[in-house]
């Protein structure tokens, strides 16, 4: 049987790390975001959020005055306004997909209400509601790039213009609106939206798919919503058509190709692996492509193998996250490890300095191994979902909330990334706003949503997959019990659970971390086994029944697999769910001098810093430094390098460039 996540009105975060976060994004990040999508922040990258909205509305009405002159042609999805310069006309500014920065945005405040009810915070959002809804078509469509350019060429290029991807998460923020307030204004538009594109694409109708996913888990999640079963079979369609031939992308192109009298290209799909489009989605083997495309899409896959029992669209998930677990994850958690295209590479091939490892596609394999453990929930999920949450994820956003990380490297020199045209992605300070801000609003509505992530329940089974201090009601065997939770993995590995009312008789699941060795699980008198990564107690609870949690987090030095090049014979620290990293601001530069000593590791010592007002575990740990003379040769007969004593100190990874500029470095050389 499968299992669902808690409800957010089901579960309160005490945790004092988590709940300082979600409390960050509610007080600090979803204001700054408003501001942003105003236009509003200074010296930021415009976002034209508001004004497109705007503009899409003054141009429907223009359109039925008689009054609308759609463009000669496309506009340059980029224009010189992004710059900074102001809007002047009621032209579409920014990426085609800019929609989808708003209605993330929504959604985040939409989980924000239901964990704390904010009358003025309402009030804001249903600004921007009435504002999208404003931007509605009489047909449904919703789209303000080919509403305000040209309505003619709507659903003309689904490869790269959106459409569906901004309806994608219009639909995502519309349910967790209805979630939040109870109100269907935003959600009869996303239906009105969705049936504006079944009505033209479907079986016995055209074929197409979208170039970017996230419809189809967004369809998945409306019909669960409404039971409307228009959207299971939509988002089905959307995946079986997606990699088939003759392929619907080079269709697209050649209808393009034909209007501009250029010769038609083949129409085979294996040319199209950078959206995931290569062959059909049953048949894939490796994660390829866009990172947070592939994300997305394994999600809709994992949420279709769910709804409907298809066993082939489970081995092909399966077979994709060992893919990218296997061979394509950082130890941070981060996937994407190019550049070129945001995409992954080949297998091993994780560079530090010139990683991608974009927020988004963090993001993007927290919401699969979600999936994945509803289907089947085994520790290896939570591990990867708790690994990209605690460091990729949280490094992303500043401790401050207003700055941010697209591009996520383990290891940075400045001076290089001023300098140095290969590592132009490479931010060494987050930036306050960019003009693709796909990233910070997507942070905003997992932390906002972080409690569907802790906790999923079958029938007659609470399985705990991350150890995050709450209080959450449960349902076992139609019996209901109130739990809570004490943890708090910042400082320490222990934990309790304790039921504070009601009675039950069922199985709460433990997941055991990977990153721990000897964990203690006290049964409290209930039968215990051991599967699949969790230790499960069983039998009856009732009040005041209370399981002792000791999970040992020692610091533990890393090492990557052989096959991965640029780390050989390197180590990195961690402890408990974090990895750490080393900063110039403690340690001075060259990072690269550093040694770690493996024999040192036990005498490693942990403590705790200020950084940005915050509390911030830290390790101390006795290594070596390389003595580097600039007047040496640059080549020279080998010795043992000269190294002296030094302490290496550590900051968890998410911490990092919160103290200025300066080197960071995951990976250090051993000695």
């Amino acid at each position: 049987m499968y299992s669902y996540p808690l409800l957010l009105r089901q579960i309160t975060v005490s945790d004092p790390f988590w709940k300082r976060e979600m409390d960050l994004v509610k007080e600090s990040v979803i204001p700054y975001q408003w501001e942003a999508l105003n236009d509003r922040i200074p010296d930021a990258a415009p976002s034209w959020w508001m004004h497109n909205m705007r503009a899409a509305a003054r141009a429907i009405a223009a359109r039925k005055a008689g009054k609308y002159t759609p463009a000669q042609k496309l506009v340059p999805i980029v224009t010189e306004l992004e710059k900074g310069k102001p809007a002047l006309s009621d032209a579409f500014y920014g990426w085609a997909f800019q929609d989808s920065d708003g209605y993330k945005w929504l959604e985040a405040v939409s989980y924000q209400l239901m964990r704390c009810p904010d009358a003025a915070l309402q009030a804001q959002a249903q600004e921007a509601v009435d504002a999208i809804c404003a931007a509605q078509e009489e047909d449904g469509y919703l789209d303000t790039f080919y509403t305000i350019i040209d309505r003619s060429k709507a659903f003309t290029n689904l490869k790269d213009h959106h459409e569906l991807y901004c309806f994608g998460h219009l639909t995502e923020a519309a349910v967790a609106w209805r979630q939040a307030t109870g109100q269907d204004t935003l959600l009869n538009a996303a239906r009105r939206f969705g049936r504006c594109i079944s009505e033209r694409f479907g079986p016995g109708k055209e074929r197409g798919c979208p170039g970017h996913e996230i419809a189809e888990m967004a369809l998945f999640r409306l019909y669960e919503e409404t039971g409307e079963k228009e959207w299971l079979d939509l988002a089905c369609f959307f995946l079986d058509v997606r990699g088939t031939e003759p392929s619907t992308f080079a269709l697209e192109e050649n209808r393009r190709r034909k209007e501009q009298g250029l010769p038609e290209l083949p129409v085979t799909a294996d040319r199209y692996a950078y959206y995931q489009a290569h062959r059909p989605v049953r048949e894939m083997s490796e994660a390829v492509g866009h990172a947070v495309r592939q994300m997305y899409l394994c999600s809709g896959m994992a949420d279709a193998a769910r709804l409907t029992g298809d066993k082939e669209m489970l081995a092909a998930s399966k077979r994709l996250w060992r893919s990218v677990t296997g061979e394509k994850l950082y130890v941070t958690g981060g996937v994407g490890s190019t550049h070129d295209g945001e995409a992954f590479s080949r297998p091993y091939d994780l560079p530090s300095d010139t990683a991608y490892s974009e927020t988004c596609a963090a993001v993007g394999l927290v919401f699969w191994a979600r999936r994945m453990l509803q289907l089947e929930p085994r520790g290896q999920y939570a591990d990867v979902m708790e690994q990209a949450l605690y460091n990729t994820v949280l490094s992303g956003m500043a401790l401050d909330g207003k700055h941010f990380f697209y591009v996520n490297p383990l290891e940075v020199d400045p001076s290089a990334c001023d300098t140095d045209r290969r590592l132009s992605h490479v931010k060494p300070e987050r930036q306050k706003w960019y003009g693709c801000a796909c990233c910070p609003p997507n942070i905003a509505r997992l932390l906002s949503s972080l409690p569907a992530y802790m906790v999923t329940v079958s029938q007659d089974t609470a399985f705990i997959h991350l150890y995050i201090g709450c209080e959450m009601t449960v349902s076992l065997n139609g019996e209901e019990l109130k739990l809570k939770l004490d943890a708090d993995l910042a400082r320490d590995g222990k934990a309790s659970l304790t039921v504070l009312s009601g009675k039950a008789n069922g199985k709460i699941a433990f997941r055991i971390p990977a990153w721990t060795k000897n964990a203690a699980i006290g049964s409290d008198g209930k039968k215990k086994t051991e599967r699949d990564g969790y230790c499960i107690l069983e039998g009856e609870w009732t009040r005041g029944d209370t399981v002792q949690i000791d999970f040992p987090m020692p610091v533990r030095l890393l090492a990557a697999s052989p096959l991965v090049r640029e780390t050989s014979d390197m180590l990195c620290v961690a402890r408990g769910p974090f990895v750490y990293c080393a900063e110039e601001a403690d340690n001075g530069k060259p990072l690269h001098t550093l040694r770690l000593i493996p024999e040192k590791a036990a005498e490693a010592r942990v403590d705790r810093i200020s950084i940005e007002n915050r509390d911030v575990p830290a390790i101390t740990i006795p290594g070596k430094r390389i003595k580097a003379d600039p007047d040496a040769p640059l080549y020279d007969d080998w010795t043992t390098p000269q190294a002296y004593d030094t302490d290496i100190r550590l900051i968890p990874y998410f911490a990092w460039n919160n103290r200025g500029r300066g080197e960071m470095r995951v990976w250090m050389h051993r000695m």
